[in-house]
């Protein structure tokens, strides 16, 4: 034993497990009336959010939601899913947030699969979670979001009890606790099924804290800053932003539904100084038409995140005073974990080369311990070529605790002691990765990752349907889009639109082909179809 091992133990004075919840506790205690978060006509300064945070937590204790519990939410960018990240961690129970727009299948598999004691959900999604809720082997608590600035024509009630109401048979002087062991999970996030169901992703509270702080270091955020959610808080936690700017005391200003000119509205009127979202949303901004912009007063700092932007989307926002980062991460990595971090010595380059450079996924964050290109089968990194390709792994304190009952799964994630993304990539000689392909043959379309796999399994199961291959199409809106090629059986017949209405009739809409082309599909001498062919094919199609 080491001299400095000796009488120099771990105790309550030296040592407390990190934890996200103490960013709201140390707001409320030094910042009390400040301005914290701003929702429409509702404002809530950091006194009245802790408040509500704890009311609710006692109000979920009161109706027998204890430690390792699961809530759910189903919600758009407003108050309820922003306090839920701290109300639902204060009773020891899990979070876990869920897409809104999934179907009612995936839904209903989320909720038995994460096996859901309350669930809270936004009225507007009543059609796709009743549905859901009748398929469910037992019985939830449900709390309904009956929020006036909702599309009112579209709701109807779902639960016995309303969020407001519940919250206000909590205590506020509950006393609750912190975690015992910062290894406990704090979250359940759900992939996007690229390979059947989709995996929970169980997320531990220190790992949450070291996010929290590693963004806030890697984008330079001041402390008061002005941030607009437009990264919807089911994604990885809305990119851990709902813990990280209570911790630097900003604003958080919450947009429901993504409109580009409520975005600029929003930015003028409240001085938005930060925001994240993906390409589509740099797309909406740089093609808004000019009575719907507003002429920015300061620079804006913008994260992305996704298929890379063209790079003539960064010059655009460039120019109408938006200053982008590009960042990759997974739901698997509590969401970015490299950064495209800028280099003083490329301001020399024209502006095209910049843009191409911005256009990388970069170098790893502070708070991620080791990023690189490894042949997976060797695990030994490839040269710093930029050339050759290998598979992006990732290690550190912000990688998934694993997946949510599948240790083979997780097990073979983290094999050879790295997280094995499935996303292949080159570096360049100044370590700087870039992603060349898709292992898994992800489409991210709009920052929804959409399996290739499940798209295919449902165009097979049309009878005129031979075999069917997915591929991304590129696309000036949502970056990505589902294109497939299809051969159909002989003798039989099947128009375009007849099979997008098919695949409509099971499938989410984001999910949904924007293309179906008639051809016989490449395949090599073993029979496997070539989708590097294809995705030729799909660049030439209008």
């Amino acid at each position: 034993m080491s001299v400095f091992e000796k009488n120099l133990d771990k105790n309550k004075a030296n040592f407390v497990p990190l934890t996200p919840l103490t960013f709201l506790k140390r707001a409320k205690d030094i910042y009390p009336n400040y301005e914290a978060l701003i929702y429409e006509d509702r404002k809530y300064t950091w006194i009245e959010i802790y408040k509500r945070c704890v009311k609710f937590a006692s109000a979920l204790t009161k109706i027998g939601v204890n430690k390792g519990d699961t809530v759910s939410f189903l919600a758009f960018n407003t108050p309820e899913i922003f306090e839920a990240h701290y109300s639902v961690p204060m009773t020891g129970a899990v979070l876990n947030t869920i897409n809104i727009r999934l179907d009612a299948k995936t839904i209903s598999y989320i909720l038995d699969h994460a096996e859901t004691k309350v669930l809270v959900v936004d009225r507007q999604l009543h059609i796709e979670v009743k549905k859901a809720l009748n398929s469910l082997k037992k019985k939830i608590i449900i709390i309904d979001i009956n929020d006036k600035f909702s599309d009112q024509s579209k709701l109807e009630k779902i639960g016995d009890l309303e969020y407001e109401e519940f919250l206000n048979t909590g205590d506020e002087n509950y006393n609750w606790n912190m975690p015992e062991d910062e290894w406990q999970a704090i979250t359940l996030s759900y992939t996007s099924g690229t390979t059947g169901n989709p995996k929970g992703v169980v997320y531990h509270h220190r790992g949450s804290y070291l996010m929290s702080t590693g963004s806030a270091a890697a984008w330079n955020m001041p402390n008061r800053l002005n941030f607009l959610t437009i990264v919807p808080m089911f994604h990885c936690n809305g990119w851990g932003y709902p813990w990280t700017i209570p911790m630097l005391i900003g604003r958080t200003i919450c947009l429901r539904n993504i409109d580009v000119k409520k975005i600029f509205e929003l930015i003028e009127k409240y001085n938005i100084t930060h925001f994240g979202g993906a390409p589509i949303i740099l797309n909406m901004i740089t093609g808004a038409p000019e009575i719907d912009r507003k002429k920015l007063k300061h620079k804006i700092f913008v994260l992305t995140a996704g298929a890379p932007p063209p790079s003539i989307i960064f010059k655009k926002m460039k120019n109408l005073g938006f200053e982008v980062m590009h960042v990759y991460g997974l739901t698997e990595t509590y969401g970015h974990v490299t950064q495209c971090a800028w280099n003083e010595s490329w301001n020399d380059l024209d502006e095209d080369q910049q843009n191409e450079i911005k256009a990388r996924q970069g170098v790893r964050y502070p708070n991620t311990e080791g990023v690189t290109i490894m042949d997976p089968e060797t695990m030994k990194e490839v040269p710093k070529d930029g050339k050759t390709i290998g598979e992006i792994m990732i290690r550190g304190n912000i990688v998934m605790k694993g997946y949510f009952k599948d240790k083979e799964a997780t097990d073979k994630s983290m094999k050879g002691g790295w997280f094995h993304t499935g996303d292949l990539a080159v570096m360049h000689p100044d370590g700087y990765i870039k992603i060349q392909d898709r292992s898994k043959d992800i489409i991210i379309s709009g920052g929804e990752n959409i399996s290739s796999i499940e798209i295919e399994n449902t165009l097979s199961k049309h009878p005129s349907v031979s075999i069917a291959a997915v591929v991304a199409k590129p696309d000036e809106k949502w970056g990505e889009v589902p294109c497939a090629f299809v051969e159909i059986v002989k003798d039989k017949r099947a128009t375009e639109k007849e099979l997008i209405l098919f695949c409509k009739e099971t499938l989410a809409g984001f999910k949904v082909p924007k293309k179906v082309e008639f051809c016989e599909l490449p395949k090599t001498s073993t029979g496997k179809i070539q989708k590097f062919e294809l995705r030729k094919k799909a660049k030439l199609l209008g």
